[in-house]
């Protein structure tokens, strides 16, 4: 498939990811379809949308005629039967494995045989997720990086079916989005989160065992390794729940105790405290 012939695109989630998502595939002039199940968080994920691009006005980033001209290309729908013939779908729901197999499982069902299915997910099998498919070699992870509007990476994840034809069409979306793919193969937590989130359960073993305070961890990591955001911080706005499934597909798929989700973090879940999206994690944040 050839990026000339995408021309729609679906994103089925709307929530930060997913309406992330939308929003920078609108701007590049792709007609979007955005499906959740929940009608408010649709229309949050518009209202957030319209306002991430006044920003990008009031920045001089993009003309009004375009704002308005992206906000035209995105629909919104509460059912998968609205992507039968979308190009590509990128799915952007809960980091659980189960859901997003049953999710593939009905956008197979729903879209046209040439479509492609991608996943937005941080750390699941591309392909397990391919195998609940009867297209396994059109089955990709698109892992694209928070907040998506400023970030450049799209980490581009090949399942053992995945076509040539499949990932070149996937990293040419990308690079018309605006984006940087870099291929990796499937394998537990890909490159990005096999790096990332054993650094952050460190950080908050660390924390647990009293040798720092947040802001101290957090400050040593950013002057000293010259990271923008310390570890803890950035764990509140990934999400403390995302943070913690992540660390379990690790801990499983590769039967490593080095990997074991730090105990502080499963007791922060627990208590429902789940960072920035929560208003409390390693830090407290004010209701928007």
């Amino acid at each position: 498939m050839e990026n000339t012939t995408i021309h729609t695109v679906g994103v089925v989630g709307g929530g930060q990811m997913g309406n992330g998502i939308a929003h920078v595939a609108a701007a590049t002039g792709l007609s979007v379809v955005l499906v959740d199940l929940d009608e408010g968080l649709l229309a949050k994920a518009r209202e957030t949308i319209s306002r991430n691009l006044d920003r990008e006005v009031g920045k001089g980033k993009r003309a009004p005629a375009d704002r308005d001209a992206a906000l035209s290309r995105l629909s919104t729908a509460t059912d998968v039967g609205r992507l039968s013939g979308a190009d590509v779908v990128i799915e952007a729901v809960v980091e659980n494995e189960k859901i997003k197999r049953d999710l593939f499982g009905r956008l197979d069902a729903a879209c046209k045989a040439g479509t492609i299915l991608a996943s937005n997910t941080s750390s699941i099998s591309i392909t397990r997720l391919a195998a609940a498919t009867r297209r396994p070699d059109r089955v990709i992870g698109m892992h694209f990086m928070n907040p998506v509007p400023m970030m450049q990476l799209v980490e581009v994840v090949r399942g053992i079916a995945t076509s040539d034809a499949t990932t070149a069409a996937v990293e040419a979306l990308a690079r018309r989005m605006g984006k940087t793919p870099i291929s990796c193969n499937d394998s537990p937590g890909f490159v990005s989160n096999r790096v990332l989130m054993p650094m952050i359960n460190e950080a908050i073993e660390a924390l647990r065992e009293g040798v720092a305070t947040p802001e101290a961890i957090d400050g040593i990591m950013k002057l000293g390794m010259n990271h923008p955001m310390g570890p803890l911080q950035l764990a509140d706005f990934i999400g403390l729940d995302t943070c913690l499934a992540i660390l379990k597909v690790l801990h499983e798929g590769f039967g490593d105790p080095r990997y074991r989700p730090s105990p502080l973090l499963s007791k922060m879940v627990d208590a429902g405290w789940l960072g920035k999206k929560s208003g409390r994690g390693f830090y407290e944040y004010a209701a928007r």
